[in-house]
């Protein structure tokens, strides 16, 4: 059976992916990454920006100063991402700093994924400027994976004025690696026939999901590359990273079925969180309340949006000497309310800080998730003052949640966070 192309080709689709050992369809699928995407954007809106080093920064004042995204010419320099400020520019005195514009950099991932929906309906984002594609169904219709992968680098450079490396492979893992293998504006292929040769000789923080931390425990029990993780005693890793272990020496050997999810899909949460670093340190109580509420409202609020409720509250409070102390407890009942969140989360500080040390910053986390009604009371005739207090309360936070859909996160704030340093 033949296709015809938009530019006329004709293709011929046949069955020729087969299948893997498995006994699994071998896919093709793509993932296509920005190069620099946030410099690249900016450099768009100031073509001055093409002639100097640059990078786009988070704001020093805001204590957010960490290089976000460097051109070509600063990254000659050394300058990395992820790293402060500071340090970039004692590598490069004459760095030129610019905070990021999220507005422009939506609005060019939103052209990007229109671009690879011209290919598949099958499209990923992980980000805004990385995305995977599953093309397996296209190949009669636009060629090869490589084919698509040329011609979507090609397009994005001519009508996006911006570059992406894509990695093209028979799973997600893979074709992540791949875009990763040669930058910037290139196409790496990982076959399934040929993957071992390519990939096995690779250090093993190539591998997605692999970082520091994991990849200093593997190197201190000798897997150093992805080969070498691979060949791993099957036992040996379950025992040593235990499902993760096994996980990451699936990956290696190829096996990741997971399925290229269309955007706009969420799957289920197991946890929802929340944390932030504020303009300064957090000192009073007055400082850690307001805190502590501004982030159980927006847990609070995306619990109400998966339909679910939390039975365990937990807090990481990052000291001003950047340790970190971790606590959790259960809750009395079920909810997805921000009192009763912020409440939980608030005495685990006050019973877990040393004594007035101030936190650098603070994360709310909901655990232990459980699918609920929108009040998930146990229906009596005689409902109790605290069951009719949590339906009002209820209905008021879900009435503030239907606001700010329509009129912005801003439409609805707290009241003691107008003028008080911390956001």
């Amino acid at each position: 059976m033949s296709r015809c192309a938009p530019d006329g080709k004709i293709f011929y689709s046949s069955n020729f992916h087969g299948e893997n050992a498995e006994g699994k369809k071998i896919r093709t699928v793509l993932h296509c990454d920005g190069n620099a995407f946030y410099a690249s954007c900016e450099s768009i809106a100031h073509p001055e920006y093409k002639t100097v080093p640059f990078a786009v920064c988070g704001s020093e004042e805001d204590r957010h100063g960490i290089v976000l995204a460097k051109n070509e010419l600063a990254k000659k320099f050394g300058v990395q991402t992820g790293e402060t400020v500071w340090k970039a520019k004692q590598k490069c005195p004459s760095l030129v700093t610019v905070r990021p514009t999220y507005g422009l950099y939506s609005d060019i991932s939103q052209k990007m994924n229109r671009i690879f929906y011209d290919y598949t309906d099958l499209v990923e984002p992980f980000g805004l400027d990385e995305s995977w594609l599953d093309v397996t169904g296209s190949i009669g219709l636009f060629g090869s994976g490589r084919d698509i992968a040329e011609d979507i680098r090609e397009r994005i450079k001519r009508e996006l004025k911006i570059t992406v490396s894509v990695g093209v492979s028979f799973n997600k893992i893979f074709a992540k690696l791949g875009s990763d293998l040669k930058k910037p504006d290139a196409v790496s292929v990982i076959s399934y026939d040929d993957y071992k040769n390519t990939v096995w000789g690779l250090p093993v923080e190539y591998l997605l999901f692999i970082g520091r931390s994991c990849g200093e425990k593997l190197h201190r029990v000798g897997i150093k590359t992805i080969g070498d993780l691979a060949l791993t005693d099957r036992d040996f890793m379950s025992r040593y990273l235990g499902k993760n272990g096994l996980m990451l020496r699936d990956f290696a050997l190829g096996r990741d079925y997971s399925p290229v999810t269309p955007m706009g899909y969420e799957p289920e949460p197991k946890s929802v969180s929340n944390g932030m670093t504020f303009r300064r340190n957090l000192v009073s109580e007055n400082d850690i309340s307001f805190a502590v509420n501004y982030l159980a409202g927006s847990v609070a609020e995306r619990l109400r949006k998966h339909g679910m409720l939390c039975t365990t509250v937990a807090v990481s409070m990052r000291l001003s000497d950047l340790s970190v102390i971790i606590r959790q407890a259960p809750l009395e009942t079920p909810t997805c309310l921000c009192r009763d969140i912020a409440r939980s989360a608030m005495r685990l500080i006050e019973s877990n800080r040393r004594g007035e040390e101030e936190l650098y910053s603070i994360t709310v986390h909901a655990e232990k998730l459980r699918r609920g009604s929108e009040c998930d009371l146990q229906q009596s005739f005689f409902p109790s003052e605290s069951d009719l207090r949590y339906e009002k309360l209820l209905s008021l936070e879900t009435a503030v949640d239907r606001i700010k859909a329509r009129y912005g996160k801003s439409a609805v704030r707290i009241a003691s966070s107008i003028n008080n340093g911390l956001i």
